[in-house]
C-alpha cells in the first residue's frame, strides 16, 4: 500500500467569531479533533478588492449545489465588509493544517451546510448558526463560523485568491477597535511558548479563550520556529536580571551546601566575591537553556550559519490591541512563577515552572514593539512559501 501524502488544508475564521472571541475554541477543536499541525497563521483585514473576487467565486464555485453558492456568496459580502458606518476594518483569520488527508480531516471536523445543526459535535454546530424560516425553509440566519475547502481542489482555488492578498491585506490589521478620547490605544504581545506545541491538545486554544476575558482584540498572528538569533536578541535583556537573581539567593544557597559538606557553620557573607564570579556563568548557563528550550537548539553547540535557520521548536505569536493591553494581558497571565501566580491566571493553570511557564507578554509598550520586530510578525514570508509548496 503507497504511504497517504501529506496536504495542506485551509479554515478561514470569519469576521463574527472572531470579534465574539470564539477564535481560541475554533483552533482548540481542530488540534484535538485531527492530528494535524498548525502550521502557519495570518490575520487578514478583507479589502473590497479581496471581498467581491472571493464573493464572486463563491458565487459559482459549485455548479451542483446553487444555492449554497449563494448563500456563502451572500454571507461573504455582508459579514467581510468594512462597517459601513464606523468604517472598522473586519477581521478575519487563515488557518494551514498540514499532514495526512488534511482537507477531508478539517471538512469532517467543520461539518456541511446540509447538517441539522441540533448539537455540538462540528465546528458550525458549535460555534455557527443556520436559522430557516419554520415554513418556508427559507434561509433567515446563516453564519458559517468557518470557511474551508472540501476538497483539494477548492482549496487551491481559496488560496489562489487570497494569497494575492497577503500582502496587502495581512499581518497587523489596524482600525479593528473603537476607542473614546480618554482612552490610550496599546499593543502587546503574546507567544505561546513551545510547550503548547508538542502533542494535540486544549492548552493553546484554552489560553486564547482566557486571553480574550481581557476585552482586548487580536490584530496580529504568526506562527513560527525562532532562531537562535532571534531568540538570543529577543531573551537578551535577560541576560542582567539572571546576574542580580544569582546574587540574591547565591551566597545562601552556597553557604547552605558548604555548611551541610563541611559539618561547620558557613557565613553568607563570606560567599559573596565568590558569587561575584559565579554570577556570570550562572547566567550563560541559565540563559543557554532559555534559548534551548525556545528553539530546540544549544547556541553552544551550533555553527554559525545555523544560528539564523528556525529552530525545531515552534510558538504562536499574537498581538492584542485596546486600552491598558499591556497590564491587563499580563494580569491574566500570572507571575512568571507558576507556583506564584493566582489560581486560575494561565501560568498557574498551564505553567511547570519560571522557563516552561506556558506563554510571555511584553511587560511595556516599548518592548512590545521592540519584541514585534525582532519576530517580524506584519511580515511572514514562510506563510506563502508553504502554500506555495502545496499548489503553487
Amino acid at each position: 500500500m503507497n504511504p497517504v501524502s501529506k496536504e495542506l488544508a485551509l479554515v478561514i475564521i470569519n469576521p463574527y467569531p472572531i470579534r465574539k472571541s470564539r477564535t481560541g475554541g475554533v483552533i482548540a477543536r481542530y488540534l484535538v479533533r485531527t492530528d494535524l499541525k498548525l502550521a502557519g497563521a495570518r490575520m487578514v483585514g478583507a479589502s473590497p478588492a479581496l471581498v467581491k473576487e472571493f464573493a464572486d467565486y463563491l458565487a459559482n464555485y459549485d455548479p451542483d449545489d446553487p444555492g449554497k453558492c449563494e448563500l456563502f456568496s451572500n454571507y461573504v459580502k455582508k459579514a467581510y465588509c468594512a462597517d459601513s458606518n464606523s468604517g472598522h476594518t473586519h477581521r478575519s483569520m487563515m488557518l494551514l493544517f498540514e499532514g495526512e488527508n488534511a482537507v477531508e480531516k478539517i471538512f469532517r471536523v467543520t461539518g456541511d451546510t446540509n447538517q441539522q445543526w441540533l448539537c455540538g459535535q462540528t465546528v458550525r454546530d458549535t460555534y455557527g448558526d443556520l436559522v430557516r424560516h419554520p415554513k418556508t425553509g427559507a434561509v433567515e440566519y446563516f453564519e458559517p463560523c468557518v470557511l474551508v475547502g472540501r476538497s483539494p481542489k477548492y482549496v487551491k482555488q481559496m488560496l489562489d485568491i487570497w494569497k494575492k492578498y497577503l500582502k496587502t491585506d495581512s499581518g497587523i490589521v489596524h482600525g479593528a477597535y473603537a476607542v473614546g478620547p480618554e482612552e490610550e490605544m496599546q499593543q502587546t504581545l503574546v507567544m505561546l511558548k513551545p510547550d503548547n506545541w508538542r502533542q494535540p491538545s486544549l492548552r493553546a486554544g484554552n489560553i486564547m479563550d482566557l486571553l480574550s476575558s481581557s476585552g482586548m482584540r487580536i490584530v496580529g498572528v504568526k506562527k513560527l520556529a525562532m532562531s537562535i538569533a532571534q531568540a538570543e536578541e529577543f531573551y537578551g535583556p535577560v541576560r542582567g536580571n539572571l546576574k542580580k537573581v544569582f546574587n540574591i539567593f547565591g551566597a545562601d544557597r552556597a553557604a547552605q551546601a558548604l555548611s551541610r559538606e563541611f559539618g561547620f557553620p558557613v557565613e553568607s557573607e563570606q560567599l559573596k566575591e565568590l558569587c561575584n564570579y559565579l554570577a556570570p556563568l550562572f547566567a550563560e548557563r541559565e540563559f543557554e537553556n532559555i534559548v534551548e528550550f525556545m528553539t530546540g537548539r544549544r547556541p553552544s553547540s551550533c555553527l554559525p550559519q545555523e544560528r539564523v535557520q528556525p529552530g525545531t521548536e515552534e510558538c504562536l505569536v499574537l498581538v492584542y490591541e485596546g486600552p491598558g493591553a499591556v497590564t491587563k494581558i499580563r494580569d491574566i497571565l500570572g507571575a512568571t512563577d507558576p507556583l506564584k501566580a493566582r489560581p486560575g491566571s494561565i501560568r498557574r493553570e498551564f505553567g511547570t515552572n519560571i522557563m516552561i511557564n506556558a506563554a510571555h507578554a511584553s511587560d511595556s509598550v516599548e518592548n512590545a514593539r521592540r519584541e514585534m520586530r525582532i519576530l517580524d510578525v506584519a511580515n511572514d514570508a514562510s506563510f506563502e512559501a508553504l502554500i506555495n509548496k502545496y499548489y503553487g
